[in-house]
């Protein structure tokens, strides 16, 4: 089965993307150890810190008071989210091949997922 790669392809990876960067927004909040941001100086944070970085200084990543990434945060949510999606679809568009792998795992996810029902089905009414 050859593939062709469309635009509900890229809507598809689109919505994956985003879900990725939901996952790395709570992953970042909840399995951090140490704080990321230990002082109020942001070129000491970034120097020291493993977690802080000039993006995070430049686009205003949220912390709390204890200097831990926020997670009940909209806005952290928001960046994780809309750079994901664009890096996603950024190397989907300017990398060799990447568009037409991806699209590639999308129809033998879907397809996948679609044998997986008609077998469970056939295994329930015979």
């Amino acid at each position: 089965m050859e593939t062709e790669l469309a635009t509900w392809h890229f809507v598809v990876a689109g919505i994956a993307f985003a879900l990725f960067g939901v996952l790395a927004h709570v992953f970042r909040a909840v399995f951090n150890l140490f704080p990321d941001k230990l002082s109020d100086t942001p070129a000491v944070n970034i120097l020291v810190s493993d977690g802080y970085s000039w993006g995070d200084h430049l686009w205003g990543v949220e912390y709390d008071d204890a200097g831990y990434y926020r997670l009940d945060s909209l806005r952290n949510l928001r960046l994780s989210v809309v750079f994901t999606v664009l890096g996603g679809l950024g190397a989907m568009v300017l990398v060799d091949g990447a568009a037409l792998g991806i699209a590639t795992l999308i129809d033998v996810g879907i397809s996948g997922l679609v044998d997986l029902f008609w077998r469970r089905l056939a295994e329930l009414t015979g």
